[in-house]
């Protein structure tokens, strides 16, 4: 027993140490509103959210989706606020950890290309409970599965269960893509929702 509480301790320091080693990254500095990495974990977590990349009010405030695609996401998910943000229950990591900028005709730019490869592997190290991913958006749909179309992906999202499950970014852009595909919300949300609510209540064994 003290030896698997060593051992539990041990995993523990070194995700804090992960963590501060992340909060602490200047790698790229020379972004509009400097480097500031926003992201929520922890080794217990079951559910990942995988998403593009922190907004200006998510930088503002270091807090994941505090903004309206943060509500719609919610939404989606029927989760509120206190369970959204229960890290011991839910991960949410983007691509990007930092704010990349905004386009000169406006609209957020990609994520950093070299965030991922620099920090995603050592994070996902320290997440051995994940059980479902959620890639939210084409960035990370494409990283966890290549080049490909984000509505077919949508669409056909039981092919990458129980693994994955693929979503649109929940922007303000995406309600149009809504109303030209209906069954997003007849047939998909109710499927999130059910299997987000019961992988969230699943109780390990002894606990």
């Amino acid at each position: 027993m003290v030896v698997e509480q060593n051992v539990a301790e041990q995993k523990k320091d070194s995700l804090a140490s992960l963590l501060a080693e992340i909060r602490a990254c200047h790698f790229c500095q020379d972004l509009p509103l400097g480097a500031r990495p926003v992201l929520h974990v922890s080794r217990t977590a079951r559910l990942l959210i995988s998403s593009q990349a922190p907004g200006t009010k998510v930088h503002e405030t270091g807090i994941s989706f505090n903004d309206a695609s943060g509500d719609r996401l919610r939404e989606w998910l029927g989760l509120s606020r206190d369970v959204f943000y229960d890290s011991t229950r839910i991960a949410i990591v983007p691509m990007g950890l930092c704010y990349p900028g905004k386009y000169v005709r406006g609209g957020d730019k990609p994520p950093r290309k070299e965030c991922a490869p620099l920090w995603r592997a050592r994070i996902m190290e320290n997440l051995p409970d994940i059980r479902l991913t959620l890639l939210v958006g084409g960035y990370a749909q494409a990283y966890a599965l290549g080049p490909g179309s984000v509505t077919e992906r949508v669409r056909e999202y039981k092919k990458y269960l129980p693994r994955f499950f693929p979503l649109p970014h929940p922007s303000w852009r995406t309600k149009a893509w809504e109303k030209k595909n209906p069954w997003f919300e007849k047939v998909l949300l109710p499927d999130l929702k059910q299997q987000v609510q019961t992988l969230l209540e699943y109780v390990p064994a002894g606990q």
